[in-house]
């Protein structure tokens, strides 16, 4: 006689994540009309890229540190972020989304002053803290959305920052793709964020930088919400991977 034997249910012990050790990790600047508009820039003509380094990456619900060497300056900036599934080179528009393996949110965490003239007028420096790269929950798959319009929330402890769509970006993902792909390999994994909109904390009066204790959460419609709390500086962590 057969007999149905139920096992315990499993425990998830840590959500990790998404993309662990991206190749690469490009990102978008000014992507978004009302972002260029708030910071009083002009419209760009070609996208602005910059890069930011694998130690950035953080899991979800794991903690945003502040630098000890920029504690007072670090902004929020909730993205829509896309992850590359196949290799290529010189990929045309029209062919951009087979190369696509699916979407995720990304923080793109900035320390403002070393953004500009402490990191030496190069944005890599600000943007490349360790933990300063949050990503997920997870990954959402290429067909099952429309990443030109979706809602994106940010929230820092419950209070609405930036509630904008990605109908507002100046270049979409096709374009990116593109333009990042031009006499230059994607590698399977390399993650391309592709801007943040309106709402960005040091334009505020008074400004907004995040602080020991906070809670940061950003949601794509069709994604999920990525949620991280914010502490102190950490002189060796435990928190990376």
């Amino acid at each position: 006689e057969a007999k149905l034997i139920l096992e315990p249910p499993l425990k998830m012990a840590k959500m990790l994540s998404p993309v662990g050790n991206a190749p690469d990790i490009i990102c978008c600047g000014l992507n978004y009309k009302q972002h260029a508009k708030e910071v009083g820039l002009d419209i760009p003509k070609l996208p602005t890229l910059f890069s930011k380094s694998r130690n950035t990456l953080q899991n979800p619900y794991d903690p945003i540190e502040l630098p000890s060497c920029a504690e007072n300056e670090i902004d929020y900036e909730g993205e829509l972020a896309v992850v590359i599934g196949r290799r290529g080179r010189n990929i045309p528009k029209e062919e951009a989304m087979e190369y696509v393996f699916g979407y995720t949110i990304a923080n793109d965490v900035t320390a403002r002053r070393w953004q500009g003239k402490k990191g030496g007028g190069q944005w890599f420096r600000g943007k490349s803290f360790d933990t300063f790269l949050p990503l997920g929950p997870s990954i959402t798959a290429v067909w099952s959305l429309d990443p030109s319009d979706l809602r994106i929330v940010t929230e820092v402890n419950g209070q609405v920052v930036q509630d904008s769509s990605t109908k507002d970006m100046i270049f979409d993902v096709p374009t990116l793709i593109n333009f990042c792909s031009m006499d230059t390999t994607l590698m399977p994994g390399t993650i391309i964020l592709t801007g943040t909109p309106a709402g960005v904390g040091y334009v505020r009066d008074p400004p907004l930088y995040l602080k020991a204790g906070d809670r940061v959460s950003v949601e794509i419609e069709g994604i999920g919400k990525l949620i991280n709390p914010v502490v102190g500086p950490v002189k060796d962590s435990a928190t990376l991977r």
